[in-house]
């Protein structure tokens, strides 16, 4: 009786002990699998997040370098044009100031003005033309001897404080003039001259 107790409990034992190691053995290769996902999982992740950056920092140094180059263009651009600028201003300043500063040439430009302009209207209108109050003592008795009598239609001559060089036309009464400056006269110049000066400094 007392032997087959014993090897009762012996069964049991190395049953239960089987069974546990069984269970362990399970236990651990779970554990293992799951392990393995999670690191392949990690490593996966891993490899997205660093394909991302690169792709971020390219990304990055694409734009940055399009930017450098954008503003390399528009400094270059902006250096051209400066110095088209001096030279076309230093070229035809001061020709046009003397030209202007001319009671004969400052005529003549008066002459043709009257002669082209046209308000729009097919009434009668009697035509104004301003000059700098500064150089009234200089131009009134001018256009008076010179000027005035050529002219078989109204027009009539002012000086105006806010006219410093050249002359103002426009049709009396309408509060609106057609400004011949030196200014002006320099910008139309320009127009004309830019092109060329381009091609002769830069080629293009």
């Amino acid at each position: 009786m007392q032997n087959k107790l014993q090897e009762l409990t012996d069964k049991l034992y190395s049953e239960g002990l089987s069974k546990g190691k069984k269970e362990a053995e399970e236990l651990k290769a779970k554990a293992k699998k799951e392990a393995e996902q999670i690191i392949s999982k990690a490593n996966q992740e891993y490899k997205e997040i660093l394909e991302k950056a690169k792709k971020d920092a390219e990304d990055f140094r694409l734009k940055t370098e399009n930017e450098i180059k954008m503003v390399a263009r528009q400094s270059l651009a902006t250096v051209k044009q400066n110095i088209e600028n001096i030279i076309v201003t230093n070229a035809t300043a001061a020709p046009i100031k003397e030209k202007m500063e001319s009671k004969e040439f400052l005529g003549e430009i008066i002459r043709e003005a009257v002669k082209a302009f046209n308000p729009g209207t097919n009434d009668a209108v009697t035509l104004e033309v301003l000059l700098p109050e500064s150089k009234k003592e200089e131009l009134d008795n001018y256009i008076k001897n010179n000027i005035l009598d050529q002219f078989n239609r109204g027009v009539e001559f002012g000086f105006d404080k806010k006219t410093r060089s050249g002359f103002k036309i426009g049709a009396k009464g309408e509060g609106y003039h057609i400004v011949f400056s030196d200014e002006e006269f320099q910008s139309l110049v320009s127009q004309y001259l830019k092109p060329v000066t381009r091609q002769f400094l830069f080629n293009e």
